[in-house]
């Protein structure tokens, strides 16, 4: 859940929804009419390619809207024809919610849709989106919008619209993609997802661009210059101010963080292993055969990170704390990089400790001349978090006893 105005969601038993958009309905031949989902038609479960299956079944957002509205004896209306705008806003109109299903689809390369080649061609909603959007809030004050897509998409034309009181973005959701909606929209279940990637208020806000031309004979040249510099790294360090941060996501109720203590956990007992452990601790590049991306010692729990994190709110919900390390500036690393994360579910209240463990290998980088992995010299920082920019405790990481 990306945006969620003056509690508006969840529902409580509404009088009238409209359901807007043909992402709300079932494909007009069924969900497996196309050859491995190479099209675009209803409700979007997943994308395209070889690596699709048919569905057993799939269930709409509108059929399990007509199914959840007898409950409360709400009246549900619908209209999915995503061009017809007018049309949209009149059904919209007088509605106690609106909801709107936008959808954007990608795939394997093998497979065009819309002269797509498998990857999209833009960040941009599909069967005009934005206007659909725009119409029903034009015509409604309690507009909520839902998002299937398999990526970002710039959402500045309509994010900010005051009659746009909710966002959900709901990725590819499979057979269930109905149901789970609306579970969510009425709060049978809390949503406790986080966003895998940045969602940028312009497209030339992210590090790579589109890059179009050339033929199957033919090899491009794409010039990798952002480097480390990746999604949430690259806005960090180029100080650009998001839409939607990595790791964002809202939930129905509240979380507190507080008390962030460090540990280093005692060495290993292996006395080859302790060699290298020292050799590590003391900035040495390891020997490739010990040092190797599978070497154990580099990946056995070596630093603890415990933090208490407290419900707040009324209602049951799940947290997603994530961890940050920020390594010494003789690294060259960028500002931020995701050292780990979890999910702590808590009943309303509630408060428990979370603790997360480190390795040698979250604290090294590659060593070209030496090749091996190795500590950095300097001092590490680590910030606990909901997000890449909602970091609410900050520590240092402990690499000796002494300290």
């Amino acid at each position: 859940m990306l945006k969620n105005v003056n509690g508006t969601l969840p529902l409580h038993k509404p009088r009238s929804i409209a359901v807007i958009g043909s992402d709300a309905g079932s494909a007009k031949n069924g969900p497996n009419f196309y050859s491995d989902r190479g099209g675009a038609d209803g409700i979007l479960g997943m994308g395209w390619g070889s690596g699709t299956t048919n569905y057993p079944y799939l269930i709409s957002p509108l059929e399990a809207f007509q199914s959840r509205v007898r409950q409360d004896r709400t009246s549900v209306s619908w209209f999915l024809d995503d061009f017809d705008t007018a049309g949209a806003a009149s059904t919209a109109k007088g509605a106690e919610a609106a909801v709107v299903f936008v959808q954007s689809d990608s795939g394997e390369e093998y497979i065009t849709v819309d002269g797509n080649e498998g990857d999209r061609k833009n960040l941009t909603l599909w069967h005009a989106g934005e206007a659909l959007i725009s119409a029903v809030a034009s015509s409604n004050p309690n507009v909520i919008v839902v998002v299937h897509a398999p990526g970002p998409i710039v959402v500045e034309e309509w994010i900010e619209h005051p009659n746009i009181t909710a966002v959900l973005w709901a990725g590819m959701p499979g057979q269930e993609a109905g149901t789970a909606i609306v579970d969510v929209l009425y709060g049978s279940y809390n949503p406790t997802g986080r966003l895998p990637y940045t969602i940028a208020k312009r497209v030339e806000d992210y590090s790579a661009q589109l890059i179009l031309g050339g033929t199957p004979a033919q090899v491009l040249d794409i010039p990798y210059e952002e480097k480390l510099l990746i999604d949430y790294r690259w806005f960090d360090a180029k100080n650009i101010t998001p839409r939607f941060e990595f790791g964002f996501g809202l939930s129905y109720t509240t979380f507190d963080y507080s008390n962030l203590r460090t540990y280093i956990l005692a060495s290993s007992e292996d006395s080859t292993y302790a060699k290298y452990e020292e050799g590590w601790a003391a900035g040495e590049a390891t020997p490739i055969e010990q040092g190797s991306s599978t070497a154990p010692w580099l990946h056995a729990p070596a630093f603890s990170l415990e933090f208490d994190i407290q419900n707040n709110g009324t209602v049951y919900g799940g947290e997603v704390p994530q961890i940050y390390l920020h390594f010494p500036e003789s690294a060259n690393e960028p500002p931020s990089v995701l050292r780990g994360f979890t999910n702590v579910a808590l009943a309303a209240g509630a408060k428990t400790t979370v603790v997360v463990t480190l390795s040698r290998y979250d604290l090294s980088v590659w060593d070209v001349e030496n090749q091996g992995w190795k500590k950095p010299e300097g001092e590490f920082q680590v910030s606990v978090g909901a997000s890449s920019r909602d970091l609410r405790l900050r520590g240092a990481i402990p690499l000796t006893k002494e300290d």
